[in-house]
C-alpha cells in the first residue's frame, strides 16, 4: 500500500466526448484556421463531427481540409442532394447533442438573433429542437465590431432566446489592432463544450480547492518550498467547474493556465494563503485543500541576500510552524455543523495508508485523500487513495483530471446534505 497503484498500468481516460455527436458550424472569418484543430481535438475526445458551412467560410478553408480532419462529409448548400429527402437542415440537427458554430462572425450572429435563415448553417440553426439541441457560438471579429451597440444588442438577444454566446479572446487582430474578438483558442473552445456537456452534480454549491506549492522566503532570492506542480489541485477545480459548482481556486506559485470557468486567487507564502482562504471560506459549501503547504517557514527572512563570506561559516537558520489551514477550517463551526465539508490530501513518501489515516483523524475530515509525492509530483497521471472512518478505497493510476472526476462524484456522493445540493 506504501504505493498505492504505482505498480499497476494506467488506467486508460475515458474519452470526454465518447458516444456525443457534435455539428460543428464555420461562418466566414479568419479565425476558420483554429476550427480545423477544433475539429481535430473534437474527434480526438471521441465525438463524432459534422461540418457545415457557409460560402464565406469556404474562403478562408475548403471543404476538402474539414472533411479530412472529421472523416464525415462536409455539407454547405440547403440545397445539397445528398440528403434522401433534400433536407439537411432538418436531418443534420435530429441526432445532434449540440451545434457549436466557431467561428461566429458578427454577420452571422446578427443573422440567427433575427431568425433569418438563407443558408444551410443559420437554417439549421433555426429548424433545430431547441429544447435538446443546444446552440453554443463563438464569436470571432474586429474589436470595433466586438464592441459596436449592434453586436452586443444582438449577442443579449441571443442568450435571452436561450443560445450559449460564448466569451471573446483579447490579442493581436489579423487586421493589424489588439483587443477584444478573437475567438477563444481550439483548446479552450473544446473545454467549454466538455464543461457545457457533462452533467451537473454540484449545480448551485460553491467549491474552494487549494492547489500547488507554497514558497517562504530565507531572503529576497533564496526560499523554502516543495516539488508540487499543482496540477493535481488544478485538475479538481476543472471537474469541479465541469460538475457545475462555482469554483474558487487558491494558486500557490506554480505555471499553470487557470481552468475555464475557474475564479483564480494567486499567493506564495502559507500564509498568504491562509488568507485566501479565510476571505472565501464563508462562502463554500465544499473546501477540497490539496496544496502542499510547508509546514515551516523561516522565523525572520533577510532583508538582504544571505552572502558567503569564506570563512566555511553556514548560516543559522531558525524555523517556526506554519498555520494548518486545513485544521482551521475543519474545526471551523460551519465544517462541524456539516454545513461544509473538507477533504484533505496527505502526499506521502512511504506508509501511505498508515499515515493517511493519522492525518484524517489528526485533522479532523471526514474524507482525507492520500498519494506518494514522489511518485505523482510534476507528472500528469497519479494514484489516489481515499481514506475515511469506513475505511480506505483505492483509486487505480490515471490522468489527473479523470481522477479529479472521480473524486468529485466521490464527494457529490458523500454530501446529501451541503448547502446547494438540489
Amino acid at each position: 500500500m506504501d504505493r498505492a497503484g504505482a505498480g499497476q498500468g494506467i488506467v486508460p481516460a475515458m474519452k470526454n466526448l465518447s458516444g456525443k455527436q457534435i455539428v460543428l458550424g464555420l461562418s466566414g472569418g479568419v479565425a476558420c484556421y483554429k476550427a480545423a484543430e477544433l475539429c481535430r481535438a473534437l474527434v480526438k475526445e471521441g465525438a463524432t463531427v459534422q461540418v457545415v458551412m457557409t460560402d464565406a467560410a469556404e474562403h478562408f478553408i475548403t471543404a476538402v481540409t474539414m472533411q479530412a480532419l472529421s472523416g464525415q462529409p462536409v455539407y454547405g448548400s440547403q440545397w445539397d442532394t445528398r440528403q434522401p429527402n433534400n433536407m439537411p437542415h432538418i436531418n443534420l440537427t435530429r441526432e445532434a447533442d449540440a451545434i457549436l458554430v466557431a467561428p461566429a462572425s458578427a454577420d452571422f450572429l446578427a443573422k440567427v438573433a433575427q431568425g433569418r435563415a438563407d443558408e444551410l448553417l443559420s437554417l439549421l440553426c433555426l429548424a433545430r429542437p431547441a429544447q435538446r439541441v443546444p446552440l453554443l457560438l463563438a464569436p470571432a471579429m474586429n474589436r470595433e465590431m466586438w464592441a459596436h451597440p449592434a453586436t452586443q444588442r444582438n449577442v443579449a438577444q441571443l442568450r435571452a432566446d436561450g443560445a450559449v454566446v460564448l466569451d471573446v479572446g483579447r490579442g493581436d487582430q489579423a487586421c493589424g489592432e489588439t483587443g477584444d474578438g478573437r475567438m477563444l483558442e481550439a483548446h479552450e473552445l473544446c473545454d467549454e463544450l466538455i464543461s457545457f456537456l457533462a452533467p451537473k452534480p454540484l449545480s448551485g454549491r460553491r467549491v474552494l480547492v487549494t492547489a500547488g506549492p507554497t514558497y517562504e522566503a530565507i531572503d529576497p532570492v533564496r526560499g523554502i518550498t516543495n516539488r508540487s506542480s499543482g496540477k493535481m489541485g488544478f485538475a479538481i477545480a476543472r471537474a469541479a467547474r465541469e460538475a457545475g459548482a462555482a469554483v474558487t481556486l487558491v494558486a500557490g506559485p506554480v505555471h499553470l493556465p487557470t481552468p475555464r470557468g475557474v475564479h483564480r486567487v494567486d499567493v506564495v507564502s502559507a500564509r498568504d494563503m491562509q488568507a485566501a482562504v479565510a476571505a472565501a471560506i464563508a462562502q463554500a459549501d465544499v473546501f477540497i485543500a490539496t496544496a502542499a503547504v510547508a509546514d515551516w517557514r523561516p522565523a525572520q527572512s533577510a532583508e538582504q541576500k544571505i552572502k558567503k563570506d569564506g570563512s566555511g561559516q553556514t548560516p543559522q537558520l531558525y524555523f517556526t510552524e506554519n498555520p494548518d489551514i486545513l485544521a482551521e477550517v475543519a474545526q471551523s463551526e460551519r465544517a462541524r455543523s456539516g454545513a461544509l465539508y473538507c477533504v484533505g490530501f496527505a502526499a506521502e513518501s512511504h506508509d501511505l495508508l498508515a499515515h493517511a489515516r493519522a492525518k484524517r483523524e489528526r485533522k479532523g475530515v471526514p474524507l482525507l485523500v492520500g498519494n506518494i509525492g514522489p511518485a505523482t509530483f510534476g507528472q500528469d497521471d497519479n494514484a489516489l487513495l481515499l481514506v475515511d472512518a469506513q475505511g480506505a478505497t483505492e483509486l487505480p493510476r490515471a490522468s489527473k483530471h479523470e481522477l479529479a472526476r472521480q473524486l468529485i462524484a466521490e464527494i457529490d456522493r458523500r454530501t446529501p446534505g451541503v448547502a446547494g445540493k438540489s
